[in-house]
């Protein structure tokens, strides 16, 4: 059996849910988001984008309902003891096999919490979902009840945090190392993902961003790979991801003659990061960390290269994507506590000139401030 984490550290995640629950007067859980099926268990899979859910009630009785495919993955990969299968064929309805399951745990009549924000939470699977559950219990969206604890990691969660923070360090070296006139962006993402993986990391949630020239303004993956040009501009966001957890970074390196507007828009960028890192203390809202990071860039005249948020929380994510709650928008109200771990990007796009200037960084909230986890240099490198 792969858990990564100790039998103590499982009761005390267990036990948290179930104070939760009880709190919020709720019979039973049923949990479709893979985070936070990891969270508790330790089960690790893919199979979250069919209908798959891990049922928790107020006794501690644990069961998961999911396909033949997984019946061996969860055997290696969770402590979760009671799996229940649910057999493809034309027309099934694994919410019957569900509805099996909820009158073996007497939850007929009872108030049910139910993880609507999940990946594997399709608009069908929540028609057909609720149509099995309607007159049958009192149904609850709880989609961030464990959201709300993952969001603070604990000591042996740091420990795979920092080691995916050191990956990320070197991911960055080989980019520097590859990255010259001529070169394939292919072949640096290549590099940078061969050294995570070498280093016992994992493939990320999503995909690394990497784009020159005029893609170097997206902050997306596309499928696109172009060498790179004599007079060029390269952006890559990369996570270190290790165990499932990511540290990301962010980065824009010219190629060439320096243009001198980009030299001002990284010297913005480190501005507003340096803000930003004050700012994310214990007791601080996040909203109030976005509006230091607007303000910054606006009154520098960059309020049309900015975004709309300039960073979110970091964890144990699965595909497609690696961000995770609460994001860095103005006016979101969550409390910045110890424990927390913020991904901060400071993005800047001028589409009337095609340049881009990117700086992210991850860090941990401390009793006292917070550490910048990566330990590469913030200077603007230029190759």
């Amino acid at each position: 059996m792969a858990l990564h984490f100790s039998k103590e550290e499982f009761e005390k995640r267990k036990s948290k849910t179930l104070n939760s629950m009880k709190e919020l007067n709720l019979d039973a859980l049923l949990m479709f988001r893979q985070e936070s099926m990891f969270w508790l268990t330790g089960y690790d899979t893919f199979g979250y984008v069919f209908f798959q859910t891990l049922i928790l009630d107020q006794k501690g009785n644990l069961i998961l309902l999911t396909r033949a495919p997984d019946l061996r993955q969860a055997q290696n990969t969770s402590n979760i003891k009671d799996i229940r299968i649910w057999v493809d064929k034309d027309n099934s309805n694994p919410t019957d096999d569900l509805k099996i399951i909820l009158n073996e745990l007497d939850l007929k009549g009872k108030k049910i919490g139910i993880e609507y924000e999940a990946y594997g939470m399709t608009g069908r699977n929540a028609l057909k979902l609720n149509k099995s559950l309607d007159n049958y219990c009192d149904v609850e969206d709880q989609s961030e009840l464990i959201t709300k604890h993952r969001v603070i990691k604990s000591n042996e969660e740091i420990v795979y945090v920092k080691k995916a923070a050191e990956l990320a360090d070197k991911a960055l070296n080989e980019a520097w190392k590859y990255t010259k006139a001529g070169a394939s962006e292919a072949k640096i993402l290549a590099e940078m993902q061969r050294v995570v993986l070498e280093g016992g990391g994992d493939y990320p949630a999503n995909e690394y961003i990497i784009g020159s020239g005029h893609n170097a303004l997206l902050c997306r993956y596309q499928a696109e790979k172009r060498n790179l040009s004599n007079q060029d501009q390269l952006s890559i966001e990369w996570a270190g991801t290790y165990k499932h957890y990511h540290s990301a970074m962010f980065r824009t390196i010219p190629i060439g003659k320096v243009n001198p507007k980009h030299i001002k828009m990284h010297e913005a960028c480190v501005d507003a990061l340096t803000k930003c890192e004050k700012n994310l203390i214990p007791g601080n809202t996040v909203g109030k960390v976005f509006d230091v990071h607007a303000k910054t860039f606006d009154d520098l005249g960059y309020n049309d290269a900015r975004m709309n948020a300039c960073g979110y929380s970091l964890g144990s994510t699965f595909s497609p994507n690696w961000m995770d709650w609460p994001m860095l928008y103005t006016s979101n109200p969550y409390v910045i506590q110890p424990g927390n771990v913020f991904f901060m990007h400071m993005i800047l796009m001028d589409s009337d000139n095609e340049l881009a200037m990117n700086l992210g960084e991850t860090y941990l909230v401390t009793e006292n401030g917070n550490e910048r986890l990566g330990k590469q240099k913030l200077d603007l490198v230029v190759l």
